[in-house]
């Protein structure tokens, strides 16, 4: 009884960090409609700064408890002003573009701040003391429990009850829960938005950089601070229903909850129920649990946009071939340049086929994945143990990775029928969390994360003729996602995914539509996971990892998700300049993440558009210089 009040107590203590972040997650996406990516950074940024002031800069101040609480206070202000810029120079830029695209640039700006936090503060953990008069513990029967962690448990319910003051009586409030349902209304009414933006985001902000500082007496600040939160944050926030701070304050009480009694019945899948909890109230509500309906904040609103463009955009019989000739041309070089030059062609290849099984399933179903690495993970560890454990051949063990991730997709698509937007991409998410935790822990199938290493699916002597068949999957791949395109199903697809009531209103089946190409889509995605283990000799957890589903979302809408050729594109680039600037530059991901910005700002419909632009921009040019020369 006593060690079950003290789990608890912690996770009581733990669900208030969590609600500090998913207050700041929501009340910036009510207000901005940005799903903001980067917000574990800010959170990172306020422990990174406070942690450093009170160890470092001034130790004193380590030592007076209102000292050391003020420089918690100026940490979450370093944040907030940091929250200030980003909304000046990015966000407020992201405001017209699709909601998928402000996530994409939102991860690039995660990138860009984490390379700079570790220039400026560098790499290594900082200790910081602890809070001065609660370094104590109180006991509890047998056990003891932090001073300062009940501390933190009278301080969600004071947070959340300052939330709803603000919102319910103040001005600012009142006028921010206006922008959150009809902003161009309030515009209409003579309110200008974006001061409400910027203090929305300010004020999200130095709520999650607050949230860092506080968990400085409790752990080191760290680089790994805003991955670790950030995750669990989304669960939260998706949990309690987009847009619902006291949804959102729910939610963190039940995760806290489960972590907490998790970790002492099943510590080794923690990770696991947490998503499964998520899962299940995602199945019975799937708009969370204070939410409104997935329609309202449908994250793939952006993509049905674009996806109506995809066939008109398809470019003529000369073109396609020339850029199909262009690919074989490339990869040709590739493989006269060397083993270097060969394996990065090989990654970018097996990237491509990833890319072009999420592009189908984006640009032609409206179904968005933050998860679409579970498949990936599956495909490859179905093709390594089939050869490990059975001794398959290649074509065997492609089958077998591809069967792997038809068994799962078979079953899991039945909540894709009943789920969109961003609640569908919370979803996958937790699959992929689910296979990860699954690839990690089970160590006598998986080999933990030793991973499986040694696999022979391909000799020496069969590298080219390997090479030679992911230049033709590749292709395949291509030829396949623009036939879908121009079929039939193709346009039912579209007309689901865009007029879903008038669809099924014409007897079009748009929940077995969207089952079936979201199958189909993870057939092809393990496919593309087994061509990796061929490729690579070797396994590991990470193919499920998130990182690994946000390669396939940048590769997608780099090169344009309503280009047939964009995940070519997207592919290309982010393979080559990955490596490149990995070579050369020391902070190359901040560097690449600047990169994505700039893309998003200047041409969210991806590279493939911005050429198309500055070709029109410049048949424009010469138009007006020939006028100007016939006038002349």
């Amino acid at each position: 009884m006593t060690f079950s009040v003290v789990q608890l107590l912690g996770g009581l203590s733990y669900a208030t960090t969590l609600f500090l972040m998913a207050a700041g997650l929501t009340l910036i996406f009510g207000v901005t409609r940005i799903v903001n990516f980067a917000h574990g950074s800010f959170f990172m940024l306020g422990a990174l700064f406070t942690a450093h002031w009170v160890t470092n800069w001034f130790p004193a101040w380590g030592e007076s408890a209102p000292l050391y609480l003020a420089a918690m206070l100026l940490g979450a202000a370093c944040a907030g002003l940091a929250g200030a810029v980003v909304e000046f120079l990015l966000l407020r830029r992201m405001a017209g573009a699709p909601e998928l695209y402000q996530l994409v640039a939102t991860f690039g700006l995660s990138l860009a701040m984490h390379d700079a936090m570790q220039w400026f503060f560098g790499p290594g953990e900082v200790f910081a003391p602890r809070f001065p008069g609660l370094k104590g513990a109180v006991q509890i029967g047998d056990e003891f429990f932090p001073v300062y962690q009940l501390v933190m448990i009278a301080l969600g319910p004071l947070v959340w009850g300052g939330l709803h003051l603000l919102l319910r009586r103040s001005l600012f409030g009142q006028r921010l829960r206006a922008a959150t349902q009809d902003r161009a209304m309030l515009a209409a009414l003579g309110v200008n938005p974006r001061p409400l933006m910027l203090g929305a985001v300010v004020l999200g902000c130095a709520l999650a950089g607050l949230g860092g500082a506080l968990q400085l007496p409790r752990e080191p600040a760290h680089l790994q601070m805003d991955s670790n939160v950030i995750v669990e944050t989304f669960v939260v926030v998706v949990m309690g229903g987009l847009g619902s701070i006291g949804g959102a304050f729910v939610a963190a009480l039940l995760i806290g909850l489960v972590h907490a009694f998790g970790i002492s019945v099943f510590p080794q899948a923690t990770l696991v129920i947490v998503f499964l909890t998520m899962a299940v109230v995602l199945v019975f509500r799937p708009q969370g649990l204070h939410g409104l309906s997935a329609a309202a904040h449908e994250l793939g609103g952006g993509v049905r946009e674009a996806a109506q463009k995809f066939r008109g955009l398809a470019l003529g019989r000369f073109w396609r071939s020339a850029l199909a000739l262009g690919l074989v041309l490339l990869a040709s070089l590739a493989w006269w340049g060397g083993p270097y030059w060969q394996t990065l062609a090989a990654d970018a290849l097996i990237l491509m086929i990833f890319g072009i099984s999420l592009q189908a399933m984006m640009a032609l179903g409206g179904l968005v994945s933050f998860g679409h690495a579970a498949f990936f993970a599956l495909g490859g560890y179905g093709a390594a143990l089939s050869h490990s454990l059975w001794g398959a051949s290649l074509p065997v063990a492609l089958a077998a990775g591809c069967g792997a991730a038809l068994a799962v997709a078979a079953v899991f698509g039945a909540a894709v029928v009943r789920s969109s937007g961003v609640y569908l991409a919370m979803l996958s998410l937790a699959l992929a969390q689910v296979i990860w935790a699954t690839a990690t822990q089970w160590v006598d199938l998986t080999g933990g994360d030793n991973g499986l290493i040694g696999l022979v699916l391909v000799s020496d002597e069969g590298r080219p003729l390997f090479y030679a068949l992911l230049v033709a999957l590749a292709l395949l791949s291509v030829a396949a996602l623009r036939r879908l395109g121009r079929s039939v199903m193709g346009a039912a697809l579209q007309a689901g995914r865009d007029a879903p009531l008038r669809a099924a209103a014409s007897g079009l089946s748009v929940g077995w539509l969207k089952y079936r190409i979201f199958v189909e889509s993870a057939v092809l995605a393990g496919l593309a996971g087994g061509l990796f283990a061929a490729h690579k000799g070797a396994v590991f957890p990470s193919l499920a990892a998130v990182a690994t589903s946000v390669d396939a979302l940048l590769v997608v809408l780099l090169g344009g998700v309503h280009q047939l050729w964009g995940a070519v594109v997207g592919s290309v680039v982010l393979s080559y300049a990955g490596a490149e600037l990995g070579r050369e530059v020391t902070y190359w991901r901040g560097l690449l993440g600047v990169f994505i910005m700039l893309i998003m700002v200047a041409s969210p419909s991806g590279l493939l558009s911005l050429g198309g632009l500055l070709a029109r921009l410049g048949r424009r040019r010469l138009r007006a210089d020939r006028v100007v020369e016939g006038a002349r």
